[in-house]
C-alpha cells in the first residue's frame, strides 16, 4: 500500500510542471467574438513589436542592445516586402492559390509573439534568398478571431503549415534558423548536397549546427536510409558530399572516404561520429542522443524538446549568470564524461518562471545560491546535491547518479524549535497534544514510535483541512489521558517522505503500534463522535505480537 518510492505527489507535481514548462509558449486565445475590421493593407503590428523591443530596456550593454535592436529593425523592415498580412478578405485566397503557406498566428500583446516575430521575419528573409516556394505570412488572430478560429489558430504565437490547402502543425525549434531547416525539409529539401570546399566553407559560415553524410554515391541501401532520417527529423539540417576532402572541411577528423555519418555543434564537443548501422531509427536515435549542447540552458522556447529527450537522467544546475560563467568550462569537463547517459542543465535562478517550480520540490524556492539537481526521468526520482558544488562534487554526484548509488531526496521542513528528534519523542511522551511531524522526523515520530499515531496530512492550500484540524484538535483532548496514542499532523507541501503516499487533502491516517507498514486510513467526513469510536476500536483490539514492517 505504501511502497518505498516517491510519493506520487511529487510525480504529480513534476508532470504539471513539465506541462507548464510545455505549454508556457502557448497563451490561450482570447475567444471574444468582436466585430473584424481590416486595415487596408496598413501593415502597423511589425512597427507596435519594434517598440514593444525598443521598450525593454535595461542592463549594461546598452550600446550593444541598441545595435541589436537596429539590425533586427532592418530584419523586420525587409520582412514587411515579404511575409504577406492575412485578414478575412483574403486569407483563402492566399491559401487555396499556393502550394505551401507558413503562417503565423499572434497577438500583437503577446510577449511570445513580440519574441517570434524577429525570427520569422528572419526565416522569410533566408527563404527568400534560397528561393523556397513558401509563402510567409501572419495573421493577427486577435483582431481576427473567426479568420483565427478557422484556421486552428488556437494561442499565441501559432504556426501551421498549409500544404495544398491542409495544414499541419509546426514541430520545429524557435530561431530564424529553425524555422528555414523544418520549412525547407517539410516542402521537399531535407538535405543540402555539397559538392565543393567553396560551398563548405560558405556553408560553415552559416550554419552552426548539422549532420553531415558523406557516400561516394548518391545511391544504395545506406544512403536511402540517411535520406529518411533527413525527411523524419524535423530540427536538424542534413548535409551530403561524395568527395573525401569537402568532408574533411566539416568534419576535420573524419576518418572514412566512402560513408560516413556525423554531428557538427558549435560549442567544445563540437564533432561526433555515428558508429551504428546506417538505419533510419538507430540514425534519428544517435541524433537524439547527441544533439544537445554539453551543458543546455533551458527556456521557455526550449523546454519541450528538453524534456522529450529520451535521455532520462538530467542534472540541472540553478545559479546566477555571474557565478555560471566560473562554472560553465569545469562543468562542461564533467559533462563530457557522461556524454549520452546525463544530460546537463542550466536554468538562471533569478528567473522565477523557470526555476522556482523546480527548487519548490526541494523546498529551496527561496535559494540565492548555486544549487546542483538531478533527476531520474524514468525512475520519477529526484536528488539533490547538499555538499558544496565543486566540479569534483559535483563529478562525484553524476556518477554515482548514473550507477543507482544515491538516495533520492525527499524535502523537509526544519525539525520544530530547532530540537532534536529525541528530544520530540520526550515531549510526545509527556504531553498529549497534537504534535508537528515533518520529512525529517517522520521515521522516529511516527513509524518507530512504539506508540500509536493518528497523523492528520494536510496542505495550508486546502479549503477542507481547517475543519479536519479542528476535529483532530478535539480528539486529542479527548483522549489526553491515554498513553499509547498521540496525535500528529505534517504539512504535505513542505514535506515528503517514501512511506508516506497521499493523493487528496486533508487526509488521516491511523498507524497501530502493531502494524506500522499498513496505515488505516479514515473518513475525514465522519464525525467526531464516530471517529473516537473508530480509534477507540483499534485501541481495544486484541494485542498481537508485532511485525517486522521495516
Amino acid at each position: 500500500m505504501f511502497p518505498a518510492k516517491p510519493t506520487s505527489r511529487f510525480i504529480l507535481f513534476t508532470l504539471t510542471i513539465l506541462f507548464l514548462l510545455t505549454c508556457t509558449i502557448f497563451v490561450t486565445a482570447n475567444e471574444d467574438p468582436t466585430v473584424e475590421t481590416d486595415n487596408d493593407g496598413v501593415d502597423n503590428d511589425l512597427q507596435e513589436l519594434i517598440a514593444i523591443d525598443e521598450q525593454g530596456g535595461g542592463g549594461g550593454a546598452a550600446e550593444q542592445k541598441q545595435g541589436d535592436q537596429q539590425k533586427e529593425a532592418e530584419v523586420l523592415s525587409k520582412a514587411q516586402r515579404i511575409v504577406l498580412e492575412l485578414n478575412s478578405d483574403n486569407v483563402k485566397r492566399v491559401i487555396d492559390q499556393n502550394e505551401f503557406v507558413l503562417i503565423l498566428g499572434y497577438a500583437p500583446w503577446c510577449a511570445r509573439s513580440a519574441e517570434l516575430m524577429p525570427q520569422f521575419a528572419e526565416a522569410a528573409n533566408k527563404l527568400k534568398e534560397l528561393r523556397s516556394p513558401v509563402l510567409m505570412a501572419k495573421l493577427d488572430a486577435e483582431r481576427y478571431p473567426k479568420v483565427a478560429s478557422t484556421l486552428g489558430i488556437k494561442g499565441f504565437p501559432t504556426l501551421l503549415l498549409f500544404v495544398n490547402g491542409t495544414s499541419q502543425v509546426y514541430t520545429g525549434g524557435f530561431s530564424g534558423e529553425d524555422i528555414v531547416i523544418w520549412a525547407r525539409k517539410k516542402t521537399g529539401v531535407p538535405v543540402i548536397r555539397i559538392s565543393s570546399s567553396v560551398e563548405a566553407e560558405d556553408f560553415l559560415k552559416k550554419c552552426h549546427m548539422f549532420v553531415l553524410g558523406l557516400f561516394d554515391k548518391f545511391e544504395g541501401h545506406d544512403y536511402e536510409e540517411f535520406i529518411k532520417a533527413a525527411t523524419t527529423d524535423n530540427e536538424i539540417q542534413f548535409v551530403e558530399v561524395s568527395s573525401s576532402a569537402v568532408a574533411k572541411i566539416l568534419f576535420p577528423n573524419i576518418n572514412a572516404t566512402d560513408h560516413f555519418i556525423g554531428i557538427v555543434k558549435s560549442e567544445p564537443e563540437r564533432y561526433t561520429a555515428y558508429g551504428g548501422i546506417f538505419e533510419k531509427d538507430t540514425i534519428l536515435q544517435f541524433l537524439e542522443y547527441n544533439k544537445f549542447p554539453l551543458v543546455t540552458m533551458l527556456t521557455e522556447l526550449n523546454s519541450a524538446r528538453v524534456y522529450s529527450s529520451p535521455v532520462k537522467l538530467q542534472v540541472i544546475v540553478f545559479a546566477d549568470a555571474d557565478d555560471f560563467k566560473n562554472l560553465i568550462q569545469p562543468l562542461q569537463e564533467v559533462a563530457r564524461k557522461f556524454i549520452s547517459k546525463i544530460m546537463f542543465i542550466y536554468i538562471d535562478i533569478a528567473d522565477e518562471n523557470q526555476a522556482k517550480p523546480f527548487l519548490t520540490l526541494f523546498g529551496l524556492e527561496d535559494s540565492e545560491n548555486t544549487v546542483v539537481t538531478a533527476f531520474d526521468n524514468g525512475m520519477s526520482s529526484k536528488y539533490l546535491l547538499e555538499s558544496n558544488p565543486t566540479p569534483s562534487n559535483i563529478q562525484e554526484f553524476c556518477s554515482r547518479l548514473l550507477h543507482g548509488s544515491l538516495s533520492p531526496y525527499f524535502k523537509s521542513q526544519p525539525v520544530p524549535d530547532n530540537v532534536s528528534s529525541l528530544t520530540l519523542f520526550k515531549l510526545v511522551e509527556k504531553e498529549k497534544i497534537v504534535q508537528i511531524v515533518v520529512g525529517k522526523t517522520f521515521d522516529d515520530l511516527v513509524l518507530s514510535s512504539p506508540k500509536n499515531v493518528l497523523l492528520e496530512v494536510y496542505t495550508p492550500w486546502c479549503i477542507n483541512c481547517e475543519t479536519t484540524s479542528k476535529q483532530v484538535e478535539k480528539l486529542a483532548k479527548h483522549f489526553k489521558g491515554l498513553d499509547n496514542l498521540v496525535f500528529a499532523r505534517i504539512d504535505a507541501s513542505a514535506n515528503e517522505h517514501p512511506k508516506l503516499q497521499v493523493d487528496d487533502y486533508p487526509t488521516l491516517l491511523f498507524y497501530s503500534a502493531r502494524d506500522k507498514a499498513n496505515p488505516i486510513k479514515l473518513s475525514t467526513k465522519s464525525s467526531s463522535k464516530d471517529l473516537a469510536a473508530v480509534i477507540k476500536s483499534h485501541l481495544t483490539a486484541k494485542e498481537e505480537v508485532p511485525r517486522d514492517e521495516l
